[in-house]
């Protein structure tokens, strides 16, 4: 063991893998080179050396080159006399240690694992390629020009510029091309053999997801077979398989094992391929009377399908991964990376039978308006990641929008693992700029078969009932509560959100004014909203209103309601000269940036003083976003508007907050003023209104005054308005003309 683990240590050192191996795989690259002979002068077909050192100089640097001038003067010692062996090394080296220089200074990525699969295929084929088999040619020429080599041992004869010359550099260009991948492959096995489990992997990733085991045999079947004709020619007189073009009938077969199989598999067939068909060219390469233009134009065909196949394999991989990436992109959320509803349902598909866990955590909203969005992303990735403890593999978290999560389990013991999940999910303690924060979540779940057909529908039910889990405290389940009238709430809802749609886009709203009474005469009106259903029934606020709210369309139907208002009031500005009237507004608008702005545009539009205009709020929407909501109060207010303080006793801290907010108008809830003579309390109350009131030099409006006890008591406490049947019921704006 501890032999290996040396081993391990030192095989990267200069007298350790880099000096063994260029002995054993120079011989190798040499005996898979194809030299032949053309009137008497030889011709390289395909050479390999000068890839093999310029791979290992990729792997090692200079750590490789001991090995590699070793190696050079073992292999070519019997072959050179000393000064032509000189030559040789250096021929060797220089063109391998300057491109091998060239492409580390301009290529960002030097690791030759994965031969040309990199993002540096420019660089990598300009200078380990193009320079490389350049600069060793141009080297040769000059050496022979000068006499260094023996003419024995030239390549291209006295005279360099002839078809033979280019057949040799062809063989050059073609060895680098095809050879460094394959020694990289080499020599990544001989480093790390593991690396072979690694390369299968990946070669499978790399394949087309169509292609079956079927397709894959008959490709290597049809190539096996071309590859027995072109080398065992049928007869010696063929005209198919024994002509100059007979090796162009491969090209269809490899371009489509490099558009189905990958860079890696087609690579890995080529590289032998393309060394049996140089070995043996002769067995299906005729000879001719034009042999050396023959020859050429064969040369020239190993490195243009090399290099078309090379290219269309890479071209065609790296479109599928962008594609798969794709993919995986559109089913993971970009900014939560966890995944989305489009995950989900194809998980579903794939799941015969499924749990759904729904999670919600309403809280989620508050916090994240008050300390931004990144703590909501921070919350779902960390408690995701909280929950992986007590998940099965193969069991994922979901990102909903909002506040919500969805998890999908496995069905086996799922009532014990839902409240071992929910009491986990108790124990999560989520930190944020130090301080531990733990919104309550509402759990429900229920069972789901493949194909899971109507997800949407399910996961607003189940919603509903995590909004129930809320109050209970405990996971709901769909079954056991039984989901009827959780879907008859939220069909009732979607019903209404359609009758909400349709009324808005068709304008099919009435406005209705009721009168309030003012004790100085100076009378106005509140303008209340109701929605004109299809069978003619006039809907009440309180059945679409909470509908609106929840499906962001309550701005829109304020801003229908304050034109509409202005718009009436423009039209009878003779008739109803100098009328004021009260239009409601929703949170959702007062704590937008531009309602004041839209207000003001309005007035100006319609040519309404700013003091016939009154807006009531009420005490909860204050409560959110208080900073822009009173900002915009107070913008309102600097333009001549009036704010009444709607409903005013109801909601949370309603004494604490009036100290901040500035208003004109105090509107008390009439669940105050209806039982005001029957209920001293109610009367004790209302009367410590009226002091605060008046304290803050604020007017009073008494709602629910239906009979003349209570408007007697009202007038007595000093109430500036009264509102109510007593005074008048909502009537249609029109009829306001009417009346006048």
């Amino acid at each position: 063991m501890q032999l290996i683990n040396t081993l391990k240590l030192y095989k990267e050192k200069w007298w350790g893998l880099p000096l063994l191996l260029p002995f054993v795989l120079l011989p190798f690259a040499r005996y898979c080179s194809t030299l032949t002979w053309v009137n008497d002068a030889p011709v390289i077909l395909y050479f390999l050396p000068l890839s093999l050192i310029t791979t290992l100089l990729l792997f090692y640097g200079w750590a490789a080159l001991p090995g590699i001038v070793l190696s050079l003067v073992v292999n070519y010692y019997s072959l050179r006399c000393k000064s032509d062996l000189l030559i040789t090394v250096i021929h060797f080296l220089v063109p391998t240690l300057l491109s091998w220089g060239g492409y580390r200074v301009f290529a960002t990525r030097t690791a030759p694992v994965s031969g040309w699969y990199s993002k540096a295929i420019g660089q990598r084929l300009f200078w380990l390629v193009f320079v490389n088999a350049t600069l060793f040619m141009l080297f040769y020429q000059f050496s022979t020009f000068f006499g260094l080599y023996d003419q024995h041992a030239q390549l291209m004869g006295e005279n360099p510029f002839t078809l033979l010359t280019l057949v040799n550099y062809q063989a050059v260009l073609v060895g680098c091309l095809t050879g460094i991948p394959l020694f990289s492959l080499i020599i990544r096995l001989t480093r790390h053999p593991r690396y072979f489990y690694a390369f299968i992997s990946q070669m499978r990733a790399q394949c087309d997801k169509r292609v079956t085991k079927v397709e894959a045999g008959i490709w290597l079947s049809l190539l096996a077979g071309l590859l027995l004709l072109l080398l065992l020619p049928l007869s010696p007189e063929s005209s198919i398989f024994s002509t100059s073009y007979s090796l162009s009938l491969l090209l269809p077969l490899m371009l489509w094992g490099a558009m189905r199989f990958g860079y890696f598999l087609v690579i890995s067939v080529w590289t032998p391929l393309l060394i049996l068909l140089c070995h043996y060219f002769y067995r299906y390469f005729p000879a001719t009377p034009n042999y050396d233009f023959q020859l050429v134009i064969n040369s020239s065909s190993y490195g243009i399908f090399s290099l078309v196949i090379i290219f269309m394999a890479l071209t065609a991989t790296r479109q599928r991964f962008v594609h798969q990436r794709g993919r995986r992109l559109a089913l993971v959320d970009p900014l939560f990376h966890l995944p989305n509803l489009r995950a989900l349902s194809r998980d579903l598909a794939d799941t015969p039978w499924s749990i759904l866990c729904f999670m919600r955590i309403p809280e989620l909203d508050l916090l994240g308006r008050n300390y931004g969005l990144m703590l909501r992303v921070y919350y779902k990735q960390r408690m995701a990641a909280w929950l992986r403890d007590v998940m099965e593999p193969g069991e994922l978290a979901y990102q909903l929008s909002g506040h919500d999560m969805v998890l999908r389990l496995r069905t086996e013991s799922h009532p014990e693992r839902i409240d071992r999940l929910a009491q986990h999910i108790k124990q999560f303690r989520f930190m944020w700029d130090g301080m531990p924060l733990q919104p309550q979540v509402g759990i429900s779940y229920s069972f789901v078969r493949s194909p899971v057909t109507h997800l949407h529908l399910l996961l607003g039910e189940m919603s509903t009932m995590a909004d129930l889990s809320l109050t209970s405290n405990r996971p709901e389940s769909m079954q056991d509560r039984g989901a009827n009238h959780v879907q008859q709430a939220v069909k009732n809802k979607v019903e209404m959100l359609n009758q909400l749609q349709n009324a808005l886009d068709n304008n099919q709203f009435v406005l209705m004014a009721q009168p309030i009474a003012g004790m100085r005469g100076d009378d106005y009106y509140e303008v209340l909203l109701r929605m004109q259903s299809q069978n003619g029934e006039r809907v009440l606020p309180e059945r679409f209103l909470p509908v609106a709210q929840e499906f962001g369309l309550s701005s829109r139907i304020d801003l229908m309601v304050l034109e509409n208002t202005l718009a009436f009031m423009a039209l009878w500005r003779e008739k109803l000269p100098g009328s004021r009237f009260a239009v409601n507004l929703t949170t959702s608008s007062l704590c937008r940036t531009l309602f004041p702005n839209e207000v003001q545009g309005l007035l100006a539009r319609y040519q309404i003083e700013p003091w016939q205009l009154i807006f009531e709020i009420t005490e909860s929407s204050s409560l959110t976003n208080y900073d822009q909501t009173h900002q915009n109060v107070q913008r309102l207010r600097a333009m001549g508007c009036r704010i009444a303080i709607d409903d005013f006793g109801t909601g949370y801290a309603s004494y604490a907050r009036l100290k901040n907010i500035d208003a004109d108008i105090m509107k008390i809830d009439g669940s105050f003023i209806r039982n005001l003579a029957a209920s001293s309390l109610d009367y004790q109350i209302v009367e410590s209104m009226c002091r605060l009131a008046r304290m803050k030099k604020m007017q009073i409006v008494a709602e629910y005054v239906e009979n003349e006890a209570t408007a007697a008591l009202v007038r007595e406490l000093g109430i500036d308005y009264l509102q109510g049947f007593l005074i008048g019921h909502p009537q249609p704006l029109e009829t306001l003309v009417a009346n006048k």
